[in-house]
């Protein structure tokens, strides 16, 4: 689901402001962080949900490492954290890349997987690498796993980055001024969007025809050309 899709702008974004507000007030703001949670996920499961596990799978596994991490601060214990997201980035964007080099050089036939990369991988694993380096020097603070989780697939940054930093996101979760309705934050908001809307649809897509030649061309373009 694309932010600038029909999809997005008038199904998926309403209904996820208006269901985090009014779970927030009924409810409470534990369930509201929850909600939100789950719209993220739902969001992510809208371009292939079979890979809804991987993301699942990718936050318990960092979540019980990072907790881990926070009593004991072993250095073993964040190396294997920090080689498993590794391997697994480096499974899903470079095992094609890996095997047809290994072909080229000794004229070996092996097969080279058909591997879809799934979309915000880098985001959420280098995301997660960050917040296990904190949680072994002692800067991460026992958060829950509601938030912990909210914190790696909030949908606004969950498949176009960036990176995010925990102590910049989280504490934002337990704010009670961010569980109700501020006209002033909408307005903001609304300008935001409009203006990464007009950048992506006005200017951006525009440009793309003009681009895609030349890197269609790349072996022939000068350096001149191509500026």
């Amino acid at each position: 689901m694309l932010f600038n899709s029909y999809q997005f702008i008038f199904i998926f974004l309403p209904a996820a402001l208006a269901g985090y507000f009014c779970v927030a007030r009924f409810f409470g703001r534990g369930y509201a962080a929850a909600f939100l949670t789950a719209a993220s996920l739902a969001f992510y499961s809208y371009w292939n949900i079979r890979y809804l596990p991987l993301l699942a799978g990718s936050i318990v596994f960092n979540y019980a490492v990072g907790t881990k991490l926070e009593s004991t601060r072993s250095r073993r214990l964040l190396a294997f954290g920090v080689a498993a997201d590794l391997a697994l980035l480096g499974y899903f964007k470079y095992t094609g890349f890996f095997v047809g080099a290994i072909n080229g050089a000794t004229g070996a036939a092996l097969h080279a997987p058909m591997i879809v990369l799934p979309l915000g991988i880098s985001f959420f694993t280098f995301t997660q690498i960050a917040y296990l380096v904190d949680a072994w020097r002692g800067e991460t603070e026992k958060y829950g796993p509601v938030k912990y989780g909210l914190f790696v697939s909030f949908f606004p940054h969950l498949i176009a980055g960036p990176i995010l930093y925990h102590k910049s996101i989280i504490p934002q979760f337990a704010d009670p001024g961010n569980y109700r309705i501020s006209y002033q934050n909408i307005s903001r908001g609304i300008v935001l969007f409009s203006m990464g809307l007009f950048k992506k649809v006005i200017i951006a897509d525009n440009l793309a025809p003009i681009v895609r030649v030349v890197f269609g061309h790349a072996g022939q373009v000068t350096f001149l050309d191509a500026w």
